[in-house]
Formats: C-alpha cells, structure tokens, sequence
C-alpha cells in the first residue's frame, strides 16, 4: 500500500504591522544613505559647513560680554553647535533630499506600493536625522575632553531637546519643500528660517545677551524652544516655567510643519 505524503507547512508567523513598517523604513534610509553618500555637496554641507561655522561662532563669541548670562564661550560654542547641526544637516539637507525625489518622481513611484506617504517622509530623513545625532554626540564628547565642560547636568532635557529638534526640522523641511520648486532654488528657500534660527532662536548669540523685551518675542521663533532645551540640558541653571515655555513652543510649531505637510506636501514634480 503506498503512502501519501503530507505537505509541511510553514508555521513562521507573517511579520506584524509594526514589523513590516520597520523593514520598508530601513530599507528607504539605507536608500537614502547611499544616495546622499554619493550628492558630495550634501555632505560637504552636512559634515564640514557645520565645522566652519562653529569656528565662526567662536570668534563672534568672543568679543561679546557673557558676563552675567551664566555661560562660558565654550558652552555657549558647542551648544550653538547642536543647534547649527540641526538646522543645515536636518533642514537644509532634507529640503533638497524631498525636492530632488519629487522632482525625480521617486517619491511619486513610491506611493503606488505598500509604503505610506508617513513612511516615505520618514525614511527620507533617516540619513540626515542619523547624521546629525551622531555629530551631536561628537559634540557633546569634545566638549568634556577638549574644552573642559561637565556631562550634562540634565540629560533628560538633553535627550528631549534633541528629539524635538529632530521632528521640528524635518517637519519644517518637508513643509519648505512645498515652497521650493527646485534644488537649486531650495538654497534660497531654506534661508530666511536659517538666518532666523542663527540669530535670533539662541544658537549664534544666546537670548540672554539681548534686553529682556526682545529676548521675550525671540522666544517664539521654532528653534528657540529646542535650544532652550539643548542649553540648560547640558549646562543646567533654569526655571520649571521656562522650560515649559520653550517645550510648548516647540510642539505648537512641529504641529504646524505637520499639518503644513499633510494639508499642502506636493508629491508630482512642480517643473
């Protein structure tokens, strides 16, 4: 009598949402990795222009009077640092990054599979996002080595100001992307919130060099809040209220990137 023979059946359990979500991300930032490795101005921007500037923001800082603000040159540097960071590594970079998809209707191809459009913009700025914290990390370093700082006196807050900076920034970036028709224009697009950011959210000049009335309206600025977070994150010395200041402020305008995006993000080519 012949036997019949049973089909084993596969018993691996089909990967969950959450899991398949996490696949199609890592995949679109390795993806994102390679071609931002390969655009040698992104990383000339994203790797030496924060450096430069850094440099440039010591000089500046050391013909003014820090004297009664708390802050030595060198913290107020290297906290200015991760601010610059911020802004031209995140910012400026995934501008161009979403402009140059759109444009190259890669973002376009993308929405007709299993990717969501959330999905897309995160994956796009996973490289810029992950460059970033990793000079952060840089910095934070080369301040207890080289420059004789102390570890950050709340890191929580550190931590905090860091993940609002990075959500705040690629919101923003995606919601300029929607101003910006192409790359080369994104280079005059990105400026006015570069400029602003710089001078008057505390990364080139701290808020409390400026009389109590200004500081008071510059505290409203995106960044402001985020470097709040940054700065007494690592150098301690502020009051509950302030911070609940600057956090509230930092969420109100990472909600408007978002609904910025979701209400005008463009997704075909505007040439």
């Amino acid at each position: 009598m012949t036997g019949t023979t049973t089909p084993v059946r596969d018993r691996t359990p089909a990967p969950g949402p959450a899991a398949a979500a996490a696949r199609r991300l890592t995949a679109l930032g390795r993806a994102e990795l390679i071609l931002l490795v390969r655009n040698r101005t992104a990383i000339v921007v994203a790797l030496l222009l924060p450096l430069v500037m850094i440099f440039a923001m010591r000089s500046s800082l050391d013909q003014l009077d820090l004297g009664g603000t708390g802050l030595t040159v060198a913290g107020a540097t290297l906290t200015g640092g991760i601010g610059m960071v911020l802004v031209q590594v995140v910012y400026m970079n995934l501008v161009s990054a979403y402009v140059a998809r759109r444009e190259e209707l890669v973002l376009k191809r993308l929405r007709t599979g299993e990717i969501s459009d959330r999905e897309i913009l995160l994956g796009t700025a996973l490289p810029s996002v992950a460059l970033a914290l990793a000079q952060c990390v840089v910095l934070v370093v080369a301040g207890a080595i080289a420059f004789d700082l102390s570890a950050p006196h709340r890191p929580d807050l550190l931590v905090a100001g860091l993940l609002l900076g990075f959500v705040l920034m690629s919101a923003l970036a995606a919601a300029t992307a929607v101003l910006t028709r192409t790359v080369q224009s994104s280079q005059l697009t990105t400026l006015p919130l570069f400029f602003v950011s710089l001078f008057g959210s505390g990364i080139f000049v701290p808020l409390a060099v400026f009389p109590d009335r200004l500081a008071s309206v510059l505290e409203l600025l995106p960044m402001t809040g985020v470097m709040t977070l940054v700065r007494h994150g690592w150098l301690g010395g502020v009051a509950g209220g302030e911070l609940v200041t600057a956090g509230v402020t930092g969420l109100a305008w990472t909600a408007f990137g978002v609904f910025a995006v979701r209400r005008w993000f463009r997704w075909d080519p505007r040439g």
